[in-house]
């Protein structure tokens, strides 16, 4: 099969497509056949470097598609079925293989190419706003950028929710977008101080939660944008790590609370995967939550992906098709 393999960290340029062995479902696993990969900028952090992984490697963690086979003992997929995976070894590729209790189904209502440019994106919305912090009807929130993909699911789940929703964009397109998908302020980050913005909009109470997948950028505007006992919602490095929280800074803003959550934790159980999973496939199924794919890419072409994606020029998700 086709694959994209990359021999030594660095910039887009190191993704090659490579022809190599399928792999084979081993006892508990399932061998699935790609329709969609999503890209999810994580993958930008592991080809660069910034988060180190043994090379010559693959890379990609997320695909929807058909059960091509089953490894001995496995009985809760049967080939034939239309499967969703976040955990793939290796999903830019043909085919990858997963333990079944790690791969979701996706109902009919569901086509699999949205599965795969939501199941991963989605599934964080879904832990961070009902597990993570429950928000409640009403609450006023801070939304880093609302236009990628997990920001554009996160803004129509929030708004669902009955919250008031605050997001950061970095262009006046991109606001247009936001604006659309239901955020009740924007604030264009590069030509505003966004914890004024924040202040103004809330009386200068700031608000209970912020999420920030952006990271060094807007470290210092999220913290200050944060109410007495507000929590920092730290989930990414788009622009570089964060720096370092110094506990003394949390007291003196409030008393705040500072977190920097994993999907993988908030899916200890494949009893709590289903539920996430079934949790986003019924946002979407009543129109809720839709999602866009932005832009699509041929396997050959994932160096062109991540340099799109690491542009900050995508909206919504990104896929790669076999």
């Amino acid at each position: 099969m086709r694959a994209i393999r990359f021999e030594q960290a660095g910039g887009p340029e190191v993704l090659k497509l490579v022809e190599v062995d399928a792999p084979q479902p081993k006892p508990g696993q399932i061998l699935i056949r790609h329709e969609a990969i999503g890209i999810n900028f994580i993958e930008t952090y592991l080809r660069s470097g910034l988060y180190p992984m043994k090379l010559p490697s693959g890379l990609g963690g997320e695909a929807a598609g058909v059960v091509e086979a089953v490894g001995e003992g496995v009985t809760r997929f049967k080939a034939g079925d239309r499967v969703a995976a976040a955990g793939t070894t290796f999903s830019y590729a043909e085919k990858s293989v997963v333990a079944a209790e790690r791969a979701v189904a996706v109902p009919d209502s569901v086509d699999l190419r949205t599965a795969a440019g939501a199941l991963l994106k989605g599934m964080t919305v879904e832990f961070l706003v009902r597990r993570l912090h429950r928000v409640e009807p009403g609450e006023t929130v801070l939304w880093h950028a609302g236009a990628g993909g997990v920001g554009q699911i996160a803004i129509q789940w929030l708004k669902a929710l009955g919250a008031v929703v605050i997001t950061t964009v970095g262009s006046a397109e991109k606001a247009d977008r936001v604006r659309e998908l239901g955020a009740d302020h924007v604030i264009l980050y590069r030509d505003q101080d966004v914890a004024a913005e924040v202040r103004r909009i809330t009386d200068g109470k700031g608000v209970p939660v912020a999420y920030d997948s952006v990271g060094k950028d807007t470290f210092e505007g999220t913290l200050k944008s944060l109410a007495k006992r507000g929590v920092f919602v730290s989930f990414g490095n788009a622009s570089g790590p964060p720096p370092a929280v110094e506990s003394r800074q949390l007291m003196i803003n409030g008393s705040l609370f500072f977190t920097r959550p994993t999907m993988g934790d908030y899916q200890l159980t494949t009893e709590e995967l289903d539920a996430s999973a079934a949790a986003l496939f019924e946002m979407i199924g009543s129109g809720k939550v839709k999602i866009e794919i932005g832009q699509t890419f041929p396997l050959a072409d994932a160096a062109k992906a991540h340099e799109a994606l690491e542009s900050r020029t995508t909206t919504g998700s990104s896929l790669l098709i076999p």
